[in-house]
């Protein structure tokens, strides 16, 4: 089931969140989120009357996807960064396109005007699922991230709304 989600998701949220935190370079954070820190990352976003959606089944969290501010600059106020996290057993299952569609059709009812998904490279997985939705590849920094000892590539899909 779909959904928007709430404070009380943030530890499932976490959970997902931390297994790539410790386990990949899709995200650069390093130290675990606690749920609280989770939890007022939700708060934010939905304070700034953006969407956060969840994917339940069986009263589990098995995804969810969000988006936030692109730069602090009020010119980029219609400019969002996209994100959209699956728990490890449940991707292959179309989960992650329909959270990503949900959170694009919702924020197309908005004034937001560009999506912006930044990928640590490489990622085929995440290539593929922002090109399925419209998404076009704009920029490939190299090295300018630093995770388990290693140099890493991030690139920047766009879709423009």
């Amino acid at each position: 089931m779909l959904r928007a989600a709430t404070t009380a998701d943030a530890a499932a949220i976490a959970a997902i969140y931390n297994h790539y935190v410790v386990n990949t370079v899709v995200t650069f954070e390093e130290e675990y989120v606690t749920t609280s820190d989770m939890a007022q990352r939700i708060t934010e976003v939905l304070g700034d009357g953006r969407p956060w959606l969840v994917w339940e089944e069986s009263g589990q969290v098995l995804g969810y996807a969000y988006a936030s501010g692109w730069k602090s600059r009020c010119s980029y106020r219609f400019s969002l960064e996209t994100t959209v996290y699956l728990d490890p057993t449940a991707t292959r299952r179309g989960l992650g396109t329909t959270l990503y569609t949900a959170l694009i059709d919702a924020l197309r009812l908005t004034k937001t005007h560009a999506l912006i998904g930044g990928i640590a490279m490489p990622n085929d997985g995440s290539i593929a699922l922002h090109e399925k939705l419209g998404f076009q590849k704009i920029a490939h920094f190299k090295e300018v991230g630093w995770k388990f000892d290693q140099w890493i590539d991030v690139g920047y899909w766009e879709l423009i709304l």
